[in-house]
């Protein structure tokens, strides 16, 4: 009884962090529980410090209770051994300095693209094909991404709805920088690489447009 609790409390956490703030109800009618019981786990939550919630008010009735995941939930999903980076990074600062950093920083990007950029050559040309295996190896890596079709045939959202090396970002803003620059690198001139939410920006997730260029084009796009 407690295991299927907790499973339905994870669920909750789960489908705040991908689909951001939402109603009880709204909870409810995904997780197939009642209202009630998705509002008890929901103040045990907030007990923990977990969830926290915002009035809402709507045209008719009472304001409703929009719910989503405070700072301290981020210790309830991978975070790649945040405090031991932590250190690693000040200690590679303290011992080689600035330029240290940013070159092994570097380094690693380019692994990361040369990583990328095999697994994605057993694909086809089709980049769309492309960005969603992409998705998947974020993914593998603690990022829990996601790719979103939009409207317009030429462009794709890459959305990451976590960070796993957050703490770590928040510290040394130059991995986000690399993590930009690493998608440009694997996809090349054919498509703009453009980031329009990041978490360390007051985001809940971190999403990437990605759109096709037109013939001819080389602009590498730019950040937002």
């Amino acid at each position: 009884m407690e295991d299927e609790k907790q499973k339905v409390k994870d669920q909750i956490l789960y489908l705040l962090k991908t689909q951001g703030a939402q109603t009880a109800t709204a909870l409810a009618e995904q997780l197939c529980v009642t209202p009630m019981a998705v509002r008890q786990h929901l103040q045990q939550l907030k007990t923990a410090n977990w969830v926290a919630y915002s009035e809402e008010r709507r045209p008719l009735g009472r304001p409703v209770k929009l719910w989503q995941l405070t700072l301290q939930s981020m210790e309830q999903f991978p975070n790649s051994h945040a405090d031991l980076l932590v250190d690693l990074l000040r200690g590679i600062t303290a011992s080689f300095g600035p330029e240290g950093l940013a070159k092994i920083i570097a380094e690693r990007s380019q692994r990361q693209v040369e990583t990328y950029k095999a697994t994605l050559a057993s694909l086809s040309a089709d980049w769309k094909q492309q960005v969603r295996r992409l998705a998947y190896l974020r993914t593998q890596e603690g990022y829990m991404a996601e790719v979103i079709e939009l409207a317009e045939p030429t462009t794709m959202l890459l959305v990451e709805n976590h960070c796993p090396i957050c703490t770590a970002a928040c510290s040394c803003q130059q991995l986000c920088s690399a993590e930009l620059e690493t998608f440009r690198a694997v996809f090349g001139p054919r498509v703009t690489v453009e980031r329009i939410e990041h978490i360390l920006q007051g985001d809940r997730r971190c999403a990437y447009r990605i759109r096709e260029q037109p013939v001819g084009s080389l602009n590498p796009g730019v950040e937002g």
